[in-house]
């Protein structure tokens, strides 16, 4: 990483602002009603490709913006997770953190000034708070928490195996590629149960924005899941990063 410390505070506030406006803006074309990406609640026609398409490139877009300032965390279980194994130190946690829950919430914002009329026109609650936060669909937070565990384990291993595997040392923007790929794959194979979040910033951010502003046909917040997204993510972080070390000697 490059640059003072203030750069990478910015550059973590604006990555994680773009992945929230990417990933929670695809999940709006696709929920909201007479988007381009869907004429009615759902997932008639964006599809979960479309919200995985979101995702993966609200990653990697930043990555290669801001990989070589912030090492484009983005997510507080990485920088946590990091910092639990010495290779991030513990005086920036909070720092990161704080950034990258501002700027989950600016862009959830965005999301909302951008989709506001198609929010009055969507009558169905849970879409609407899909297009902020997760939810386990099974409704069993146990299942959840196993999801979201066990997803941002393999989603931390693997990106630390793209980024510090020898194959991708001299480009560091194949890699890049790779992790919003490898994104993409967790949403559309590990996110039927929970949506999934990975990411505690992404989840709780843009809650706090349903829950505090005047969301059209918004329903319940459904804060009794809320602990799930940010606990499971940070120990499935620590999991991953753990397991890599033990096994590739990080």
């Amino acid at each position: 990483m490059t640059g003072s410390w203030e750069a990478r505070y910015a550059a973590e506030f604006f990555g994680t602002l773009i992945l929230v406006l990417l990933g929670n803006g695809a999940v709006a074309n696709a929920f909201l009603k007479n988007t381009t990406g869907n004429d009615d609640p759902g997932l008639a026609n964006g599809g979960w490709l479309l919200v995985a398409s979101g995702y993966g490139l609200g990653v990697m877009l930043p990555a290669m913006m801001f990989g070589s300032i912030s090492g484009n965390h983005l997510n507080p279980a990485i920088t946590i997770g990091q910092a639990v194994i010495g290779i991030f130190p513990w005086a920036h946690v909070a720092p990161y953190l704080i950034w990258q829950f501002l700027g989950a919430i600016a862009g959830q914002c965005l999301i909302l000034a951008l989709y506001w009329p198609h929010y009055w026109q969507t009558t169905d609650n849970e879409a609407v708070l899909g297009t902020f936060a997760t939810s386990d669909h099974a409704n069993s937070q146990l299942n959840g928490f196993v999801t979201e565990m066990v997803g941002t384990a393999v989603l931390i291993f693997g990106a630390m195996g793209l980024y510090r595997g020898m194959f991708f040392h001299q480009n560091i923007d194949i890699a890049n590629i790779g992790v919003g790929l490898l994104i993409a794959a967790m949403v559309i194979s590990l996110g039927g149960p929970t949506g999934p979040a990975l990411n505690p910033a992404r989840d709780l951010g843009p809650r706090l924005v349903h829950a505090l502003l005047p969301v059209p046909n918004k329903g319940s917040s459904h804060w009794e899941y809320s602990w799930v997204p940010v606990v499971a993510p940070i120990v499935g972080a620590v999991i991953g990063i753990w397991t890599y070390k033990i096994f590739f000697c990080l």
